[in-house]
């Protein structure tokens, strides 16, 4: 691609005789042609901005992507840990299946929940299966 057109609307009384193409050198800048005075050499025109204001939308976009992909599950993680490290025995909880039952026993990754008083019904579930703290929540 030899030349750039750049058609623009001027005054009446600056209106150039005809339209003169914009030359690209060959660093790809362009070459702007005064019409008017076919003698004068061309003069080069700054197309180029400072490339930090280039990478702004991108650096916008990393910081909106980093609080709404990361930082807010992250969080929710955390809140989780504490909740499963703060219960104690005969707490109520929920689990993320719907089961409510009551902490009968706990170790590292496992918690042991009595789902049914009379036929005294206990099942073993992994921490994270846990939703709700109902005894913490009543409070």
């Amino acid at each position: 691609m030899d030349y750039v057109w750049i058609l623009a609307q001027t005054d009446a009384n600056q209106a150039p005789s005809r339209i003169a193409p914009k030359h690209l050198d060959s660093e790809g800048e362009a070459m702007t042609t005064v019409p008017s005075d076919a003698n004068a050499p061309a003069q080069r025109t700054a197309t180029s901005r400072s490339p930090w204001l280039q990478m702004l939308p991108f650096v916008l976009i990393f910081v909106v992507m980093y609080l709404l992909l990361f930082r807010g599950p992250r969080k929710k993680q955390q809140e989780h840990k504490q909740m499963v490290q703060s219960l104690e025995k005969n707490d109520r909880v929920r689990t993320i299946g719907g089961i409510i039952g009551t902490v009968v026993d706990f170790r590292d990754d496992e918690v042991t929940v009595k789902i049914d008083e009379s036929n005294n019904t206990k099942i073993k579930i992994i921490t994270s299966a846990i939703g709700k703290n109902l005894s913490k929540e009543k409070k």
